[in-house]
């Protein structure tokens, strides 16, 4: 038991190495071990939601997130997947304003949340953790950045081959080479911008030819090289 315990305190923790956490000093990271709240989110459940204001921010331990935005056609546009290690939440909560995102668990969850203080606190006296956080907001600003870019350039087609390497790339495989991250044509059509009916038939017309397999709602990349070919119209 006391093993489980000292598993879960933020000092022991794995998951920080890959977010700014890991920028806290040990006295720090003591701080925000005895605030969190660890927290199970099943699948499809509401992290938070567009316009609500945060009191803290979620570390996810394990499982994937969508943020996405809704649109003024009354339409979710997904900006972003987040995944173990990312923190989410975090520009809010520093700017003290109004999340823009919705963030819901496209799978079981395992998050922790951290109180506010736990996260503004150290930027006033902890010049490491203040640069790791402004790279951070520099490297969402690019991805947003190249989303947009991206739908104007891109044709859906081209958007879906991106995505789905991109799912390859970060989710890896399972042991008969289907991706082991899955998005519903809805989620899948709200990445990459354009309508669910759009989304089915790009995604038939590139099976046909032969881009990629479906079966039992998992995809498998049948040739990333062609894929690849694919996005940048070679």
């Amino acid at each position: 038991m006391e093993q489980d315990k000292n598993a879960n305190r933020c000092e022991n923790c794995i998951v920080r190495q890959f977010n700014d956490l890991h920028a806290l000093n040990r006295d720090e990271l003591s701080e925000v071990s005895k605030a969190k709240v660890s927290k199970i989110i099943k699948k499809g459940d509401i992290l938070f939601e567009e316009g609500e204001k945060l009191n803290g921010v979620f570390c996810i331990r394990d499982g994937v997130s969508k943020l996405s935005k809704l649109s003024s056609n009354g339409k979710d546009q997904i900006v972003k997947l987040a995944t173990k290690g990312e923190v989410i939440g975090q520009s809010s909560v520093i700017a003290d304003e109004k999340v823009n995102l919705s963030a819901t668990a496209l799978n079981d969850m395992q998050v922790c949340f951290i109180p506010k203080e736990k996260i503004v606190n150290p930027l006033k006296a902890n010049p490491k953790f203040t640069l790791e956080v402004l790279k951070t907001v520099v490297s969402d600003l690019k991805d947003s950045n190249d989303t947009i870019i991206n739908l104007s350039q891109k044709n859906v087609k081209q958007r879906i081959a991106q995505t789905l390497i991109y799912l390859k790339n970060n989710y890896g495989e399972d042991n008969e080479g289907y991706l082991s991250m899955s998005l519903s044509r809805e989620d899948l059509s709200s990445v990459v911008g354009t309508a669910t009916e759009s989304c089915i038939r790009s995604v038939s017309a590139m099976k046909k030819e032969g881009y990629i397999l479906i079966s039992n709602k998992k995809t498998k990349i049948l040739d990333v090289k062609k894929l690849e070919r694919l996005i940048y119209d070679l």
